[in-house]
């Protein structure tokens, strides 16, 4: 990852930085889906750990030729009025790194029905008795709201989690999101 560009949300008076973000997230994670790619990480420089934001920039991490193909597939076009694109830049020397991933909350109560329903041989009433809807956590997370057409959900929101700051790189391979529960981004 030698490579990076960023986009930066313009204000705008009609639409919140967080709609812009969820929009620019949804177009990144198709064009990343359709290329198949998993060379291009994702990093949210503005994030604050003792805020629940990521923040209005979006910083794309690769290798120059991977993110070259993934402007030109014209992903980010009809956001182009909402933020500022950069050129694709080299990564800056002597930077730290940081895994950026995703967290996803282990206690949904319907998730958690269906599944006691399939294991035990639950009826739906017993099931609803057994796990109540306060058995739900909710994970105080910063996140982007992002339909699936992958499975077919319509939104849900996608907890971010940015691990601690790393001396040295880690490679690995990025989701569709441009997460990775191993690969590093670099932080600067």
């Amino acid at each position: 990852m030698d490579h990076y560009l960023e986009c930066r949300l313009r204000r705008d008076p009609e639409l919140t930085p967080q709609h812009l973000l969820n929009g620019l997230y949804a177009r990144l994670h198709r064009a990343l889906a359709q290329l198949g790619c998993q060379d291009i990480g994702v990093s949210f420089p503005e994030h604050d750990d003792s805020k629940p934001t990521l923040g209005g920039r979006v910083r794309l991490h690769g290798f120059e030729a991977s993110l070259r193909t993934l402007m030109a597939t014209g992903w980010i076009e009809g956001m182009l009025d909402h933020l500022h694109l950069s050129a694709i830049t080299p990564v800056p020397t002597g930077v730290q790194h940081r895994r950026v991933s995703r967290v996803q909350a282990k206690s949904s109560p319907a998730r958690l029905r269906r599944r006691a329903m399939r294991r035990h041989g639950l009826d739906d009433d017993t099931a609803q008795q057994r796990i109540p809807d306060t058995v739900a956590k909710r994970l105080m997370l910063p996140h982007v709201v992002i339909g699936s057409r992958s499975t077919g959900q319509p939104t849900f929101p996608l907890f971010v989690q940015h691990g601690p700051l790393l001396p040295e790189p880690v490679s690995g391979a990025f989701n569709s999101y441009g997460l990775s529960r191993e690969a590093t981004v670099p932080w600067f």
